[in-house]
């Protein structure tokens, strides 16, 4: 006995929701089927207040993927960069950018503010 084709359709229809339900809960899970080491990523936190800067020095591991955040609680915008991680970050007083970077190989990194370089230079150190 073969089916109506209404009644097929029908079936279908009622699928489609089940089906990207289902779709849905497999990107929600998938994260969690990783191993733990590849879902942390590092995350620096550097706060920049008008020439201030709260961390100088920041240790890293070598070729592993980091991500940076800049906070700027200054009252005047902040210019973040670190020329040979190939980042720059221009920063709205009372704001925060954030940027995931590719794993590095071991050396020093200099970073400063360049509205504020004389005040605001420090070093990732990646190990």
């Amino acid at each position: 006995m073969t089916s109506h084709p209404l009644h097929d359709q029908r079936k279908a229809r009622a699928a489609r929701p089940l089906a990207a339900a289902l779709a849905l809960l497999l990107q929600l899970a998938a994260p969690a089927a990783l191993p733990a080491h590849a879902q942390e990523m590092p995350t620096v936190r550097i706060e920049l207040n008008d020439g201030q800067i709260n961390v100088r020095r920041v240790e890293l591991p070598a070729r592993q993927r980091f991500r940076v955040e800049v906070v700027n609680q200054g009252k005047t915008p902040a210019e973040f960069e670190s020329l040979p991680l190939g980042l720059e970050l221009v920063v709205a007083p009372g704001s925060t950018r954030t940027r995931a970077l590719p794993g590095k190989s071991a050396g020093t990194y200099p970073f400063y503010d360049e509205f504020h370089m004389e005040t605001t230079k420090g070093e990732f150190i990646i190990k």
